[in-house]
């Protein structure tokens, strides 16, 4: 007997799913406005002439990339609070997770990016009496950006696709919508259909352009920093 598809049980609770794919996009868009600068932040400390600096960021940065969110997530959600005595939000926490797991992967792309500049350009800026920051900020970093944008866009994709993780502690985000109305409806199958192709009508086009952008610069003769 075949399975008999129904998916108006999924269109009555559009609104909900439509929400919580706002609700994604919301932590997603805010670990990048908080997570980005860290990175820069930690990338330019990670690269400092101080060893005992460079090597207490770089530790961070690997404890970070190497730890797996799902337990950053709890830590920050259920030890966080225990250690503070504040009570922290479920959105609050999602935010707070992953812009720090995120600035840890950006770290490493803007590293990347900035360490593939030709040594000689810092020399011979310095040969005519720019400083350090000078050089970074006028001559540095603007070839960097073009080299770090591919792989800071799929860094981007993969922030997204791990924001799911932010379900498991009742943050209503697609995936937490989409449990909910499987359970309530008995119809899982045709809910997490839906949100599938919610999840890709977002993520296939940026993955698209990704790959574009990748061709154009290859064309250009720019390299990526990944």
């Amino acid at each position: 007997m075949g399975y008999e598809w129904d998916f108006a049980v999924v269109l009555r609770d559009s609104d909900l799913l439509l929400l919580g794919l706002v609700n994604t996009l919301k932590v997603t868009i805010l670990a990048l406005v908080f997570g980005v600068p860290l990175g820069l932040g930690a990338a330019l400390l990670r690269l400092s002439s101080n060893r005992l600096v460079r090597g207490l960021v770089g530790f961070l940065i690997e404890f970070f990339r190497s730890t797996p969110p799902i337990v950053q997530l709890f830590w920050f959600f259920f030890a966080l609070p225990l250690l503070t005595g504040i009570e922290i939000s479920p959105f609050g926490a999602s935010v707070l997770t992953f812009s720090i797991q995120s600035s840890a992967f950006f770290a490493e792309v803007f590293r990347g990016g900035i360490v593939s500049i030709e040594r000689g350009q810092w020399d011979a800026a310095k040969a005519i009496g720019m400083t350090r920051n000078q050089t970074l900020a006028r001559i540095i970093l603007p070839q960097a950006v073009t080299r770090m944008i591919p792989a800071f866009l799929e860094r981007v994709i993969e922030l997204m696709k791990t924001t799911t993780l932010v379900a498991t502690v009742s943050y209503a985000d697609l995936l937490y919508q989409a449990n909910n109305i499987a359970q309530s409806t008995f119809r899982p199958l045709e809910v997490y259909t839906v949100a599938a192709v919610m999840y890709f009508a977002v993520l296939f086009p940026t993955s698209l352009g990704v790959r574009r952008l990748e061709r154009h610069l290859a064309r250009s003769g720019a390299t990526t920093a990944h």
